[in-house]
């Protein structure tokens, strides 16, 4: 089924698009769609399941490992800073250009999301973005902030980064 959303191909059964996570348009009325029973090992998930701490200390910084970058990127968080691509032909520029690690192609806005420093700890926030900002898979509501941890995935459109503090 075709995410009427993002336009993503999904595979046969999904109710929710596994791309953009949009319910798909088909409806569960007439049908109940049984859930498939998976093999896995119980300590498979044990490790991926703890939080990072969510404390940011006023001298900590980012360590953001973008997917398929050389290296990672260090960023002193402001008290917002704002993350997109540069467009010369904007009057809105980001505080933070990921235009070097693929954001035109990978559908990053110009203003596509923010990072607020509050007194410990960062927030996240999706700016209305053409994409989407998802934080470790969840799609995030416009103009609501979520709180960041330490180890957290971001995906801005579909460029992927993880999010490490360091003090």
């Amino acid at each position: 089924m075709i995410c009427p959303y993002c336009g993503y191909r999904n595979r046969p059964g999904f109710l929710y698009c596994e791309e953009c996570g949009q319910r798909l348009a088909e409806s569960l009325s007439s049908t109940t769609v049984p859930t498939r029973e998976l093999d896995f090992d119980t300590d498979e998930f044990a490790s991926r399941s703890t939080w990072g701490t969510a404390r940011f200390d006023q001298q900590s910084f980012i360590i953001l490992h973008i997917r398929d970058a050389d290296d990672p990127i260090t960023l002193q968080p402001q008290q917002r800073t704002v993350l997109g691509r540069q467009d010369t032909t904007s009057p809105q520029q980001p505080d933070f250009d990921l235009t070097p690690y693929g954001a035109l192609e990978k559908g990053v806005s110009r203003i596509h999301a923010a990072i607020s420093r509050n007194d410990d700890t960062l927030t996240i926030v999706d700016m209305s973005s053409a994409n989407g900002t998802h934080l470790n898979g969840q799609r995030l509501i416009p103009d609501q902030p979520r709180v960041l941890r330490d180890g957290d995935e971001i995906r801005l459109g579909k460029l992927i980064a993880h999010i490490y503090f360091k003090t």
